[in-house]
């Protein structure tokens, strides 16, 4: 029997994780947008926005800070440090190989990815760490929360508001203006004078920045971590990208969306021990009957 209960709390709880898969995706697609690469490490910088969200939220709540103050500089130190590691990563993985094959640009992504998920391993544990809920319940929601919490709302909100932010990056700023240049033409855009180096940079930096963003919002909402989450979801995110177009920012919000609703109606409705090998099948199909994405584009026009 149909209801519509059981059904609008599925719809919202992919809402829920489409919105987080679009953080990530995002970098996945900027990135490709610009440089044709594949950056399989940005998984990886969602997973040390989140343990640094951990370290800052840990020591404010032991000095007795208001949740709310709690929630607003772990985020943001999240959000500074993996801008940072997105940027070195850029440097010293991928832009010495800027002229060479594209595999060996392919094989330093993935290498960078097994460092970072050891280096935090070695550097904290392996064991799932507990994560503190940063965003709290609100008395008068109460009635409601079995269908979508708090904390899911915020999730859906603060998305929105990076989708919109990131928009007018893009379309509006000077440096947007560079990105969409260098992004279809790189020669060319070195020649009219933009500073493609910086551009590539200020994308890292952006992508990584959502990325952390997600990982503090996830993990509230989750309430453990551990430092392999960023493999799962790196790959969920990638999936999220290319089903909605790689290269394509409203291609990746689009893509992370379907994904998020397919994996919630099919667990809801069929099985959730199949949820993770779901978004790989999901990949297949995609790139057999639509390689190009739902909002897919020619080669020299991605963002």
């Amino acid at each position: 029997m149909f209801e519509v209960e059981y059904f609008l709390e599925l719809f919202l709880g992919g809402l829920t994780r489409g919105s987080i898969y679009a953080l990530i995706a995002l970098g996945y697609t900027m990135v490709y947008g610009i440089i044709e690469l594949i950056n399989f490490a940005h998984g990886e910088i969602y997973m040390i926005g989140a343990f640094t969200a951990l370290i800052i939220a840990s020591v404010l709540t032991m000095l007795g800070w208001n949740v709310v103050a709690i929630l607003v500089i772990a985020s943001t130190a999240a959000v500074i440090y993996s801008s940072a590691y997105g940027y070195t990563v850029e440097k010293l993985a991928y832009k010495p190989l800027r002229q060479a094959p594209r595999l060996s640009a392919l094989i330093s992504a993935i290498g960078m990815s097994f460092f970072l998920q050891n280096y935090v391993l070695l550097a904290q544990t392996s064991d799932f760490l507990p994560f503190p809920s940063l965003i709290p319940d609100l008395e008068f929601w109460e009635p409601y929360a079995h269908i979508i919490s708090t904390q899911e709302i915020v999730i859906i909100i603060t998305t929105t508001i990076v989708m919109i932010l990131l928009t007018f990056l893009i379309k509006f700023t000077r440096i947007g203006k560079a990105m969409r240049a260098t992004a279809h033409d790189r020669d060319m855009a070195m020649l009219v004078g933009v500073d493609v180096d910086r551009v590539i940079s200020v994308t890292f930096v952006v992508g990584s920045a959502t990325a952390a963003l997600g990982g503090v919002l996830i993990a509230s909402h989750i309430g453990q971590i551990n430092f392999y989450i960023g493999f799962i979801a790196g790959i969920k995110a990638f999936v999220a990208a290319v089903l909605g177009g790689i290269g394509s920012i409203p291609g990746a919000v689009l893509g992370s969306l379907v994904l998020g609703w397919t994996e919630s109606f099919f667990t809801g409705y069929v099985s959730s021990d199949y949820e993770d090998v779901f978004a790989f099948v999901f990949l297949v199909c995609i790139l057999i009957f639509r390689p190009a994405g739902i909002l897919g584009r020619s080669e020299s026009d991605k963002v």
